[in-house]
């Protein structure tokens, strides 16, 4: 029996044999086979590990998964099978699936960010503009706070900082940093410029309703088309660091941020309590699914200490730490439950500006520091080594979903 496989000069075949199916109509047929969670077509994304076509016209095509369990794997084997049964010649077809081995999934991870990043809608938003999405599975453990005072202290460390409110029916960052200009566009660019508050660029749906009581009647594509309007019509400028203050939950604002920024990276934050540390477990599968990094755990509430010194952890203790573990990133830092970051966040007096000496301040001032190690502005890191960073925490991120 005479047979072809991938990558092989193809053997010359006897006159009167049954087909004319080379390799090569195969893998022209295969280009057509995409990955509907990578979005690229599996030869370009490397997913075709063998394929071998006898004289008999019988094809054989061995395909790597980035997991085993994979939830597109009957899509990805029909679609496969259905193409190439379609060759003239071809008489019988198998498809063979295995799981991808630590090296091929980085490739392919890499590949496929690639493939989003150049065909990512443009924005205003500067590709050198680290993006932090702060993002956490549930309401009400101070994601707006830690936003705003850690956009604050950034700034306050001399870097150029934007923050976007992109809770768009939920929005607290306006009141947070006592802004109350709305927001105007330029007669001659017709874009719109953020408010510049407390020395960061701010922009929020709380800056174009009549007032912080108007309730938002708005459906999910509304809420996505906001998104995109604050990204590509937003005169931004140079930033050094873009946070983003994303709405609890994994919905639309979360998936249309990774489709409008590809460069966009996530810090999960979470209270001490299992609960909580649970429930943010779904929002880093939701980033992992959509192949945005998560650079870091943020445990906010995590303590509180009273005047004598005596320190309860009134939200029970260690879920940060635990959150961390889990998938395999950093703890970034830990806020202690202080009084003076909720009065602050109400009067627009961000603790990290108004209570500097208090340890929610020096928290946060820590955190700042902690997140520019790991994400560093863009000019004093090198190419080689982001990569080989984020492909890393890839790699992680799918060895802890495989085993889970």
């Amino acid at each position: 029996m005479s047979i072809t496989r991938w990558g092989q000069c193809q053997d010359v075949l006897p006159l009167g044999a049954m087909t004319q199916v080379t390799t090569e109509d195969v893998y022209k047929v295969l280009e057509r086979v995409t990955d509907p969670e990578l979005g690229g077509n599996i030869v370009e994304l490397g997913m075709v590990t063998d394929v071998v076509v006898d004289r008999d016209g019988r094809v054989e095509v061995g395909i790597a998964l980035t997991i085993a369990e994979c939830p597109m794997r009957g899509t990805i084997e029909g679609d496969t099978e259905r193409r190439v049964r379609s060759l003239p010649g071809v008489t019988d077809v198998a498809v063979v699936t295995t799981a991808m081995t630590k090296k091929q999934r980085s490739h392919v991870m890499e590949t496929a960010r690639k493939r989003a990043r150049d065909g990512a809608e443009p924005t205003q938003v500067a590709p050198t503009t680290r993006v932090i999405a702060v993002s956490s599975g549930k309401g009400g453990v101070g994601k707006s706070s830690v936003s705003t005072n850690l956009a604050l202290a950034l700034d306050d460390l001399g870097f150029s900082v934007g923050l976007l409110d992109a809770d768009i029916w939920g929005f607290s960052i306006p009141r947070m940093l006592g802004a109350t200009e709305k927001l105007v566009a330029d007669d001659d660019t017709k874009l719109i410029q953020p408010a510049v508050v407390q020395g960061v660029k701010m922009v929020s749906t709380g800056l174009i309703i009549e007032s912080e009581e108007t309730a938002l009647m708005w459906r999910g594509l509304m809420l996505s088309k906001a998104l995109e309007q604050f990204l590509g019509q937003v005169e931004w400028g140079d930033l050094d660091y873009l946070i983003i203050d994303m709405p609890p939950g994994t919905g639309d604002i979360q998936m249309a941020l990774g489709r409008l920024l590809p460069q966009a990276e996530m810090v999960v934050v979470t209270t001490p309590q299992k609960a909580a540390q649970k429930v943010a477990v779904r929002v880093a599968d939701m980033a992992r699914r959509s192949y945005m990094p998560i650079v870091g755990v943020i445990e906010n509430m995590a303590g509180f200490q009273c005047d004598h010194g005596k320190t309860y952890d009134l939200f029970g203790s260690g879920g940060g730490r635990i959150l961390a573990n889990e998938i395999s990133v950093p703890l970034l830092g830990s806020i202690p439950l202080d009084a003076s970051v909720v009065s602050g966040g109400d009067e627009g007096a961000p603790v990290v500006r108004s209570e500097t000496e208090t340890p929610a301040a020096a928290a946060f001032r820590s955190l700042a520091h902690a997140l520019i190690d790991v994400v560093p502005p863009a000019e004093d890191e090198s190419c080689t080594g982001r990569i080989a960073k984020l492909v890393a925490q890839l790699e992680d991120g799918l060895e802890s979903a495989a085993s889970g």
